[in-house]
């Protein structure tokens, strides 16, 4: 048995051989799922390659791989376990961000498109659309403490990107979020599938949180995101967290840019 058999997921993450098994497709940048450790007993992760970038224009600094560990670090913080066990380390392709690979729950649907008509209890109602055949549905998510948290850290981050997809529902009952690499832009432009909670105020529990989390972006998770993000992003995160805390509330949809990704999914 090899040494690397011994070790748990965080420790292969960050140190186990990794093996390239194979490319994930459509990802609209270069996305392998690999092997961390020995085929009999290690873990499976998300490698992005920082050279499998493609340029963003409004997103000229820094890397997305970056980024994805900069949100890593705020869930961290948050205490909120919304974003998997993320790296930034070498790989096969050089060095890119290493996120351990969730399973998601097939017969879960934290979000989803459901026929136009009452919104089932345990939902709430984002959006009415026409689907391919032209009839009527409606966007609903989950009403839960798991979608609530991960809203909350979309708005800290200014996420442009929530898709219905990029919600992992866990057999257990967590959800987690992926694909966060293009957040922390210094203008707002959060952009989400989960719109349900618009309006409602904080709860005192994550309210602290987020407070506890100021406190942090002030000392140490300030110098740890440094090295990630340019001053003036983690200024303005900072902004973002002080306007919701002072709110005390869900922000509400902005009419000066598309709230929704699109695709939605």
């Amino acid at each position: 048995m090899s040494a690397e058999a011994n070790v748990g997921p965080d420790d292969l993450l960050m140190n186990g051989e990794l093996t390239v098994l194979g490319r994930i497709m459509p990802a609209s940048n270069t996305t392998f799922l690999c092997r961390l450790g020995p085929e009999d007993a290690g873990v499976r992760a998300v490698y992005k390659p920082v050279a499998g970038e493609r340029p963003l224009w409004d997103f000229a600094d820094g890397t997305l791989a970056a980024r994805e560990y900069a949100a890593w670090l705020v869930s961290e913080a948050l205490g909120w376990d919304v974003v998997p066990p993320t790296v930034l380390r070498e790989g096969s392709a050089g060095p890119g961000m290493v996120q351990l690979w969730c399973e998601p729950d097939p017969e879960q649907a934290p979000v989803d498109l459901l026929p136009d008509g009452p919104v089932p209890a345990g939902l709430l109602h984002v959006l009415d659309a026409f689907d391919q055949d032209e009839r009527p549905v409606m966007l609903v998510h989950e009403d839960t403490v798991a979608l609530r948290r991960m809203a909350l850290f979309d708005v800290v981050v200014n996420n442009t990107d929530r898709k219905g997809g990029h919600v992992l529902a866990m057999r257990d009952g967590h959800r987690y979020g992926v694909d966060h690499g293009v957040c922390f832009h210094v203008d707002d432009k959060l952009r989400t599938v989960l719109w349900g909670f618009h309006g409602e105020p904080l709860d005192d529990a994550d309210a602290a949180d987020l407070a506890a989390l100021a406190q942090l972006l002030a000392t140490d998770l300030g110098e740890r995101l440094s090295g990630l993000l340019t001053r003036n992003e983690i200024a303005a995160t900072r902004r973002r967290l002080d306007r919701l805390l002072r709110a005390c509330r869900f922000p509400e949809p902005s009419p000066g840019w598309p709230s929704i990704p699109w695709p939605a999914f």
